[in-house]
């Protein structure tokens, strides 16, 4: 096992209060059960950029948080909206998915200004959608998770939504959108950690990983029982 995959991970310092660190952690584990060697970087304000980046995942915060990062972003935001381009997986979870977007208005009307990958705009409501959330969609079937945000996240007419909610609020109280989908970069609200519950859409950030930098990919079946009990749980609960 020497075919080594680099994941960074975006401010893990300030953008990290939900647990969604295990998202790295699954996709460590997950990486080495399928033969491959996890090299994590963890990338803060001030930190260089890695110019070897296979996996990129950033998590959520509050909005003191955005605004500490927010100069720091916007500085290497053309080099993430071009790895986003060139199709770079990567999973950005609540406040890094509403500044991959336009912009993010915070209650006092002050915009903070995204990077522009992802086309929505973020507005600041008095109303939190909290609770436990189950969406669906085409390519990875039932998606749980949980959510927790009052930034309301409304979707542009060239957007595609990663999912769409069963039970749960998701993007808003308006649509039953939930995140959004960019090639193969995925913004979303579902927290829990994500990526623990749903296994198969890691095995697809890893799959996009290594078919990019070794040309293909053969997984190795896991055992994904305990997977499937934490979501027959979580399906359960009440919001």
């Amino acid at each position: 096992m020497n075919r080594p995959i680099h994941i960074v991970q975006l401010y893990p310092k300030d953008m990290n209060i939900y647990g969604d660190y295990g998202n790295v952690l699954t996709l460590v584990r997950r990486l080495g059960w399928h033969g491959y060697s996890p090299i994590v970087t963890e990338y803060n304000v001030g930190d260089t950029l890695p110019d070897d980046i296979d996996i990129v995942v950033g998590g959520g915060g509050q909005d003191s948080g955005q605004d500490t990062i927010h100069s720091d972003l916007i500085a290497i935001g053309p080099k993430l909206k071009a790895l986003a381009e060139n199709g770079t997986p990567m999973l950005m979870v609540c406040g890094l998915y509403q500044l991959f977007g336009h912009f993010f208005e915070t209650s006092a009307k002050k915009r903070i200004t995204g990077i522009g990958i992802f086309d929505c705009e973020t507005f600041a409501t008095p109303e939190r959608l909290i609770g436990n959330i189950v969406t669906t969609s085409s390519e990875f079937d039932e998606i749980i998770g949980y959510e927790n945000h009052s930034g309301q996240t409304f979707l542009g007419k060239s957007a595609v939504p990663f999912a769409t909610v069963i039970k749960g609020a998701g993007n808003n109280s308006r649509d039953a959108h939930e995140g959004v989908r960019y090639n193969n970069a995925i913004g979303t609200y579902l927290h829990g950690s994500l990526l623990p519950k749903n296994p198969r859409i890691a095995d697809f950030l890893i799959e996009q990983a290594v078919t990019r930098r070794y040309g293909s990919f053969s997984p190795v079946d896991i055992d994904d029982r305990f997977a499937e009990l934490a979501r027959e749980v979580a399906r359960t609960r009440p919001r």
